[in-house]
């Protein structure tokens, strides 16, 4: 196969003579390829015209006019994060964070409602859900985003104290900061939608950690008291009570047996007395004798006389009755 050479001359004149098809077929090449455009899965193309924005397009392959619309790409199933108080180095199975450093150290020291100081650490996830908004509302709208959740954070945790912050509170900052942020983020019109809000670590700063948690332990120790004292107090308290309860149950039988007494008496004196009413003198003697028999045989020696005292036995013997 022979090697053709062209000189320069050669080169000019045919283009010269095919000038209108080559620029023909560069404007149809720059034409076909500016008209097509490709949107991910994950994305979605909102479409300028001359800087005005005309429609939003799904993902797939599209058309616009070239030289006159513009488009953005904008990746609205993708989910983003951003870390507040330390920084992702490196990303793998054994992930490395930074928590050193002016920006984080800044971002991370917090003032508590009891005027305490927390070390905290989040992490806010979010995605698009308006391209428009979040292109054309607010400039720099991750940024803005950035500095309404350390605000909104720092709101919600100066309402707590420390403890709160600390332990039992976490899990109720978060949420509470989720909800300011997603309103905030629609009232601002970034067109982004919070999908979770997590508080990754929480801790005293290192200049009073070894104070805080002295505080703490004294804390724990009084809560140890505390308990002890319950503890003991649950015992002592109802065995007293049971003790009282018998006395009291006691003092209610014993009265009811004096009452009991009293009445039989009461009852025994009404009948001897009816039977006086009957038969008066009957009734004193059977007294009178019923009274001696109960009587003489608790006397020693005994010495009986008549009434005028002139007989007498001298003595009987107390087995002679």
């Amino acid at each position: 196969m022979n090697n053709q050479e062209f000189s320069v001359d050669e080169i000019q004149q045919y283009i010269k003579r095919h000038y209108k098809t080559i620029v023909s077929v560069i404007v149809v090449l720059v034409v076909g390829f500016g008209s097509f455009f490709q949107i991910g899965t994950e994305e979605e193309g909102v479409v300028t015209r001359f800087g005005k924005h005309v429609r939003t397009v799904a993902p797939g392959l599209k058309m616009k006019i070239p030289f006159v619309e513009k488009v953005y790409k904008v990746p609205v199933e993708r989910q983003k994060k951003q870390e507040f108080g330390f920084r992702t180095e490196e990303a793998n199975i054994s992930t490395q964070y930074s928590r050193t450093g002016t920006v984080t150290e800044d971002e991370a020291i917090m003032l508590t409602g009891d005027l305490n100081l927390a070390n905290v650490q989040w992490v806010v996830q979010y995605r698009v859900n308006d391209p428009y908004n979040y292109l054309f509302k607010v400039r720099e709208p991750d940024n803005t985003l950035r500095d309404l959740s350390e605000a909104v954070t720092r709101q919600i945790v100066g309402d707590r104290t420390v403890n709160e912050v600390l332990t039992v509170g976490r899990a109720e900052i978060a949420s509470e900061v989720k909800v300011l942020l997603q309103e905030l983020a629609r009232e601002y019109s970034l067109g982004i939608e919070i999908a979770q809000v997590v508080l990754q670590d929480i801790n005293p700063p290192e200049s009073v950690k070894q104070a805080f948690n002295a505080v703490n332990q004294a804390q724990q120790e009084r809560e140890t008291l505390i308990n002890e004292a319950k503890s003991e107090y649950n015992k002592v308290i109802p065995r007293a009570r049971g003790q009282a309860q018998e006395t009291i149950q006691k003092a209610e039988g014993y009265a009811t047996m004096r009452v009991n007494n009293a009445e039989g008496e009461v009852a025994r004196f009404n009948a001897l007395y009816d039977e006086y009413i009957r038969a008066p003198e009957v009734t004193k003697r059977r007294i009178y004798l019923e009274t001696l028999q109960e009587i003489l045989p608790k006397l020693g020696d005994k010495i009986i006389t008549s009434e005028n005292g002139n007989n007498m036995i001298p003595l009987l013997k107390k087995e002679m009755n």
